[in-house]
């Protein structure tokens, strides 16, 4: 899955939920963004795999939703 992708899908239930998406913290290999309460380490490669997308969707279920990415 594409990083810009795998972002703005997200971003986009965020917003559908009044969860606030930002980013925390910008480092050299990972950026740490903030759903809500939960702070998500994403890598800052082009292409993520698709397990660590679906680990990172499983993450924010606390805030988005049980399974908000199959919506």
């Amino acid at each position: 899955m594409k990083r810009g992708q795998m972002l703005r899908r997200i971003a986009r239930a965020a917003r559908e939920t009044g969860v606030v998406w930002e980013l925390e913290q910008q480092g050299a290999n990972h950026e740490i963004w903030r759903c809500g309460s939960i702070r998500v380490p994403v890598p800052r490669h082009v292409e993520i795999d698709d397990r660590l997308a679906s680990t990172i969707f499983e993450e924010l279920e606390a805030e988005l939703g049980k399974e908000w990415w199959r919506r």
